[in-house]
């Protein structure tokens, strides 16, 4: 698979070690997109829930990195090459922070809202697909859990949409 086009990726995938790092890009783009979100509103409450499903969203990158290293040697290898050669000081970095040169004012919450859940739902397409297609009963139990997380999400999502939109989507009451 690849990202040839927006954020879709393209392909078969049922090789472990490349779902992997498709799952890893799945969730660094989550990631990203989290953060740019936070930024798009002034709303404490659903700001909350943008930073609670970017927190889960580390994890499962978190996870998919262990996993990864555990069936792809040599990236376990250059883990630990990494940690031989790299020192990092915590106090080394208080100089930076995270910050966007520009404040888009008139970026549409909603657009990205229905964005979010857009890839939420390809995320968990993506990873059902692969547990159809393997056996590895670890696999299996790490991906579920980023699945119902993943559901979890589209629901708080869901709630934030149907909160700030004026407009109704079916019988989703707000």
């Amino acid at each position: 698979m690849s990202y040839t086009t927006n954020r879709q990726p393209q392909g078969t995938l049922i090789d472990k070690v490349n779902f992997l790092r498709e799952g890893m890009i799945a969730e660094i783009v989550a990631i990203n997109d989290y953060s740019h979100f936070i930024k798009l509103t002034n709303n404490k409450e659903i700001k909350e829930i943008f930073h609670h499903i970017m927190e889960e969203e580390k994890e499962h990158y978190g996870l998919f990195l262990n996993a990864l290293r555990k069936y792809d040697k040599k990236q376990e290898e250059y883990e630990a090459k990494v940690k031989n050669h790299q020192s990092l000081n915590k106090k080394d970095f208080s100089k930076y922070s995270d910050f966007s040169l520009s404040k888009t004012k008139d970026s549409n919450l909603l657009d990205y809202l229905r964005e979010a859940i857009k890839g939420e739902l390809e995320a968990i397409s993506l990873y059902e697909f692969f547990i159809s297609n393997i056996s590895d009963d670890f696999l299996i139990a790490l991906i579920n859990k980023i699945i119902n997380d993943e559901r979890e999400h589209i629901e708080e999502l869901t709630l934030c949409l149907t909160f700030l939109d004026k407009d109704k989507y079916g019988p989703l009451s707000k």
